[in-house]
Formats: C-alpha cells, structure tokens, sequence
C-alpha cells in the first residue's frame, strides 16, 4: 500500500510539471543566468552597482541635442566634460564625464581607465578587458644621482632645490609617457579591478576553494599560462546572474 502511494505520488509530480530534483541554483527569481548572447541595457552607468542592476540612465533621460539614433552617440556625447540627466524623481542633474564608470552600447560594456573607455570582452563572475593606459617616467639622464633624486620634493618643489635639473644643466629630467595595453579583471561581486597577474588571480580563485587549491599546487610558469584557464573555470562553475530588466 505505501509503495503504491509513492508510486501514485511521483505520478502526480510528474503530470503537474513540477521537477523532480532542485535546479542546483540554474535559475534565481528575478534573474537571469549570463550567456555570451546576453546584452546589457544601453545607457551610461555613473558606478558598478547599476552595472549590477543591468540599470544605466538610459538615452531617453539624457540631455543633449544629439540625434539619440546617431551610431555614434555614445562617443559624441562622453566627448563632453559633463553630462546632464534626469534623475528617477524627475530631477535635472549633471556629472563631470571622468567620474561615471561606462557605459552600454549595442549590449556590450565599456569600462571608463584614465578617461578613455574600453570594451568588457569577456563577461563573467570574474571579467577581463584589455585597456590602453599612459604610464609615466620620470628619469634624469647623466646625473651623478641615476634615477635617484635626493632633491626630490612631494610638493612640486624638486626643480627649484635641484642644481642638476636646470635647462642649462647636463643633468636634465625627462619626463617620458608611453602607451601600452594592460590587461585587468573586474570581481563582479564587488566590481573591484584588478591587474591581470598571478596573485590576483589566485585572491579570485579562493572564492571556489577545490580550483584554488588546484592552481596554488601549479608551478609558476605554469600558474602564468593557466590564469585565463583557471578564470574561465571558476566562471563556468560560478555562473554569473544578471537582473532581469
């Protein structure tokens, strides 16, 4: 008889639909799971938590004569050194461009590094972009000193105590900028970014302790070529889940 209303009981499961066994944390109410198919709602996003909402200002509350179907819109307007919107109350607001943290074009992120914007090509719990970025060398060539300024003042000061760095002196600074990209990761539960290195990856990796200790027992090199392995792992096993919009 018991056995009978089991079996009775599983039928009943079955005819109304309803699963067997849990989803294992595949599905949240009210989110939804990030595929490389998902696209994040266009608009400027002022920080990380509306990235985490998927909630920018949306171009329909920016202020601007620009044709909001201009395909270049997004770079016409993050031209400007502010940008006017209106807030949800209605409000008028203005924010100075170098503040805001990107935006969304077609679905697709870019993150805003030293005022210029870089696409997000890999999305997940943990992201990674590539970005452009001016470095700075301060070097003075012949000095007695090398790289080393005992003149050195944090208050700007440096030129006027130095007797080597004067424009008739043999022993001149040059400060030198170059370009290079770098590569980052972004923790999407914190939106902290992170340089793509060995040791960051591994902070990442400790979230999922059976990956850590597999990459921690990796030699160096092997550490080195494996990060993106290992990130794309702990994604797969810690998916991402995006507000539903």
């Amino acid at each position: 008889m018991e056995r009978a209303l089991k079996i009775f009981f599983l039928i009943s499961l079955i005819a109304s639909g309803t699963p067997l066994f849990p989803l294992c944390g595949q599905e949240k109410e009210g989110m939804v799971k990030y595929t490389p198919d998902f696209r994040f709602n266009d608009g400027i996003y002022l920080n990380f938590d509306q990235v985490k909402l998927n909630s920018p200002i949306p171009k329909a509350k920016l202020l601007t004569s620009i044709d909001y179907n201009d395909r270049e819109f997004f770079k016409k307007i993050l031209a400007m050194d502010k940008i006017y919107f209106y807030d949800n109350m209605g409000v008028r607001q203005e924010i100075a461009k170098n503040t805001i943290w990107g935006y969304s074009r077609n679905g697709v992120l870019s993150i805003q590094i030293q005022e210029n914007f870089n696409r997000i090509t890999f999305v997940g719990s943990i992201c990674h972009f590539v970005a452009d970025i001016t470095t700075y060398d301060n070097r003075y060539y012949n000095s007695p000193y090398g790289n080393y300024d005992p003149y050195y003042s944090p208050y700007g000061y440096s030129n006027y105590y130095n007797p080597y760095n004067s424009y008739y002196s043999p022993y001149r600074q040059s400060n030198m900028t170059r370009n290079e990209l770098k590569q980052y990761l972004i923790d999407f539960e914190s939106g902290k970014i992170l340089e793509y290195d060995i040791e960051n990856t591994e902070l990442l990796l400790m979230k999922d302790n059976e990956l850590y200790e597999e990459y921690v027992q990796l030699s160096r090199k092997k550490k080195k070529e494996q990060m993106f392995v290992y990130i794309r792992k702990f994604n797969d096993k810690n998916p991402l889940y995006i507000p539903v919009q």
